[in-house]
């Protein structure tokens, strides 16, 4: 029973400066909602800070967390559709692990979702995924989500580094 799978994944936007903002707040909760599949929960702010003028209470973003049957159709959604209609994709960077197996992802458009109509899109908004599985080392997280079909860059600077000094020892 102790084997690597896939535990949650957890859908974020920020509101940012919008918090006033009713119509934009609406509007995003509709739009987490259509990618979701799964209506969304605001998440308010917990104590007042000046510096940002935030109060206690006003809202500060939209959460949703996807389990089984809609957490797979949101990652295969994720991998073959919205992921590469991303503007100049060349894949997630492998170093966003947080320690212990879990992965983040920020889109910084949320429009890359087929749901989503750009004509009807007001303001642009972002989007961070995250995703949470049952490994404890993010070693074998990343294994796993390459196997799962996440689409991480390549890390060529250590082969480069090693070439060009083997380079320098033949030739010297």
């Amino acid at each position: 029973m102790n084997w690597t799978r896939l535990l949650r994944i957890n859908l974020n936007m920020g509101i940012g400066h919008n918090k006033d903002d009713k119509a934009f707040i609406e509007e995003a909760v509709a739009e987490l909602t259509l990618v979701a599949g799964q209506k969304p929960k605001v998440t308010r702010a917990r104590k007042s800070i000046s510096n940002f003028k935030l109060r206690e209470g006003e809202p500060v973003g939209i959460t949703v967390t996807l389990r089984g049957e809609r957490m797979t159709a949101f990652w295969n959604k994720l991998i073959n559709v919205a992921l590469p209609r991303v503007r100049d994709f060349r894949g997630v960077s492998p170093r966003s692990f947080d320690g212990h197996g879990n992965y983040t992802l920020g889109l910084s458009e949320h429009a890359v979702f087929t749901e989503i109509d750009p004509n009807k899109i007001t303001k642009v908004k972002g989007m961070e995924v995250s995703i949470v599985t049952s490994c404890g080392n993010d070693d074998i997280a990343r294994e796993f989500l390459k196997e799962l079909g996440m689409p991480f860059t390549r890390s060529n600077s250590k082969k480069q580094i090693t070439n060009n000094s083997d380079d320098k020892v033949k030739t010297s």
